[in-house]
Order: structure tokens, then sequence, then C-alpha cells
């Protein structure tokens, strides 16, 4: 996985910590709830990038 892509994902999650204090401090419901669907989703994509890192190298350590 790229440093981009790391730094999409972790942008992606504190717009979702922000969505989501936001949402708590105005009573938003519907924000605070967009705020903890957009940290899972990065949470998501950085776990199964992690996964793929690992299988590469696993792949990696089986060639000459």
């Amino acid at each position: 996985m790229s440093a981009s892509d790391d730094m999409k994902n972790t942008s992606e999650k504190l717009v979702g910590k922000g969505k989501e204090a936001v949402g708590d401090a105005t009573g938003n419901d519907r924000l605070k709830a967009e705020g903890k669907t957009d940290q899972a989703s990065a949470s998501v994509k950085q776990g199964a990038a992690d996964v793929k890192d690992a299988a590469k190298g696993v792949a990696d350590s089986f060639k000459d």
C-alpha cells in the first residue's frame, strides 16, 4: 500500500471523528452516525490494505 493511501485512510478517519464530534455537540444524530460510518469505512480499507501487504510479504519470501 502506498503512503498516499495510508494518508487518505487516516484523513477519512479524522474527518469522521470530526463529524461525530460536531454531531454529538449539536445533537445531530445523522451527522454523528455519518461520522462513525466514515471512521468504520476507513478502518476497513486500512485493514484490507494491511492484509494485502502481509500477503505480498509472504509471497515475496518464497521468491529466490
